[in-house]
């Protein structure tokens, strides 16, 4: 799924928008889905999963918040949501990804616990043969259908982040909010006050920054203007609601805030090339 433009850092959603994460966590091969793609991941961003990528042998380069950096054998990279990420793997690299959603482990990859705070920062670790054997026991376990299958690869997936939170360096200013950080706090209040057309100027001042620091975050990440981007989350959320309900075009324009429905209107449009009503027609036929 790409929430933005093609000319800007898509959104990606491994499993569709249109259904919640398919399991407790996902594991699979490097080898299985980066082969397909002749090796390389184009530039994207998970709003709402953290992955681990485990690199045994090969390597590469990944970009980080557009950033180079090697890949080297024996490495765990850590890429918490929101991170712009982008991969060219040597042909061969063997290894294995981690994804696990946010929403499945809330209680550690969330809020001021002792986890989240050093798992909100993209790192790298050494790929230990502990953590080696303790992924490929995670792996077999996520292949089979054992009984408390999902509690086991609960308590798995968490004591393999204790292993990497572990051996990740402390950050030198762990007061100043990451971007990473910024921009997934500004995800979380924008889904909550989206109706609400707030300014970004409120916006702001929520996460203690001024407008044009959040300015700053959001195009370094989006390639938008935290105002364009605000109402390009509008028009997506308008495009499910036309997409799942049965409300008038009128009701979802005042929903995301627009009191004048034609207004509205000439704005999809010019998100999306369609009216509202020709879009909901498009999708029934």
């Amino acid at each position: 799924m790409r929430t933005l433009s093609d000319r800007h850092i898509p959104n990606f959603d491994l499993y569709g928008e249109a259904s919640p994460f398919p399991d407790v966590l996902h594991v699979e091969r490097i080898v299985d889905r980066a082969a397909a793609h002749d090796w390389s991941i184009a530039v994207h961003r998970h709003p709402n999963l953290h992955q681990l990528f485990l690199i045994e042998t090969g390597g590469g380069h990944v970009q980080l918040d557009g950033d180079r950096h090697a890949l080297h054998p024996r490495q765990v990279v850590s890429v918490p949501p929101m991170t712009v990420h982008g991969f060219q793997f040597d042909q061969g690299t063997r290894g294995w990804v981690l994804t696990l959603p946010v929403a499945e482990f809330a209680d550690v990859l969330t809020g001021d616990g002792p986890l989240a705070t050093p798992l909100s920062r993209w790192g790298h670790v050494d790929l230990t043969e502990a953590i080696q054997t303790h992924v490929a026991r995670l792996a077999g376990e996520h292949a089979a259908q054992d009984a408390f299958r999902i509690p086991a690869l609960r308590a798995q997936a968490i004591d393999l982040l204790c292993q990497v939170a572990r051996a990740l360096p402390a950050p030198e200013d762990t007061a100043a909010p990451t971007r990473p950080d910024i921009m997934a706090r500004f995800d979380d209040l924008l889904r909550a006050g989206l109706r609400d057309r707030r300014t970004v100027a409120e916006y702001a001042a929520d996460l203690a920054i001024t407008p044009t620091h959040l300015n700053r975050v959001i195009r370094a990440a989006t390639g938008l203007s935290a105002a364009r981007y605000v109402e390009v989350q509008m028009i997506q959320e308008a495009r499910r609601q036309l997409a799942y309900t049965r409300l008038s075009v009128a009701e979802i324009g005042y929903r995301m805030g627009f009191e004048d429905p034609a207004y509205f209107s000439r704005v999809f449009r010019r998100h999306t090339g369609e009216r509202p009503t020709e879009y909901r027609q498009r999708l029934r036929h």
